[in-house]
């Protein structure tokens, strides 16, 4: 599978924020591939606790600028940049000044998640994908890590369905033993409008009912190509949905080495 483009979108990358699960996957499994000999980019939010002179942030004027409309609101796209050196790996930021820049993670100082979070997490997928048509490289996997993502495959299946980047790439999502207590917004399903995003989609969104976790989560394994276990016991809903809409599955392997050889396997054959 040599040359093959792979995207990364993940709510936490590790040393930018504390080690879990998932930050650690997100930092460590892009490097493996890398060394496999694929291409790869790694995205993840600018959260206001992310220091940027420690981390050597630095701002992409090129790619920075755009306003994104979400909700009838304009809101500035920011690019940042940094790299961690000894895994020759770069790591793009998503930043916005009321979205991320004077907030903490996905919680507050006092641990309580932010009324806004389908919005912010609405605005780090597009900007993603605008930064991506920038760049303009073409990606044959997108594989998203963390609930803060979830929104991608939709978005990539549906709103840049068409674009040149993203209309043959394949959409991995992987599944961890995480969850959120604050459901998102009534009006969540409206603030998803855009392009290829119309009625139809809206209204599956709206079938749904409150977007909690749970079917945050059915939403991601219905425009997925396949799903990977990150973790060794996610929740039993979400457990039973996948199995009930047989996508391709790839187990949870707690051998890292292992598991990479087995994500590349499964990159492999959802690409092809």
């Amino acid at each position: 599978m040599s040359q093959k483009k792979i995207l990364y979108i993940s709510q936490e990358i590790y040393p930018y924020v504390d080690e879990t699960a998932i930050s650690n996957t997100s930092r460590y499994l892009p490097q493996a591939i890398q060394e496999k000999g694929m291409e790869i980019r790694a995205f993840m939010p600018k959260y206001g606790n992310i220091n940027e002179r420690r981390n050597q942030l630095h701002e992409v004027i090129r790619l920075s600028g755009m306003n994104l409309i979400i909700d009838d609101s304009d809101n500035s796209l920011i690019i940042k940049v940094a790299s961690i050196q000894p895994a020759r790996m770069q790591v793009y930021f998503i930043d916005n000044e009321d979205y991320f820049q004077n907030r903490e993670t996905l919680v507050d100082k006092n641990g309580e998640e932010y009324d806004d979070n389908e919005e912010r997490s609405i605005f780090f997928v597009r900007g993603v994908m605008e930064t991506i048509k920038k760049l303009r490289w073409v990606p044959d996997i997108i594989h998203c890590h963390g609930w803060f993502s979830a929104l991608a495959p939709l978005y990539v299946k549906k709103g840049y369905k068409d674009d040149p980047c993203f209309k043959d790439a394949k959409v991995i999502y992987s599944v961890y033993d995480e969850t959120f207590k604050k459901p998102f917004n009534k009006n969540v399903a409206e603030k998803l409008r855009f392009e290829g995003i119309g009625d139809p989609e809206i209204e599956k969104v709206k079938s749904r009912g409150v977007m909690d976790y749970q079917n945050l989560m059915k939403l991601a394994v219905d425009f997925s190509d396949g799903i990977i276990l990150g973790s060794e016991n996610i929740d039993p809903e979400v457990a039973k949905y996948i199995k009930d809409e047989k996508v391709e599955l790839l187990p949870f392997q707690p051998d890292f080495d292992k598991s990479v050889v087995e994500i590349e396997s499964f990159y492999n054959k959802i690409a092809d």
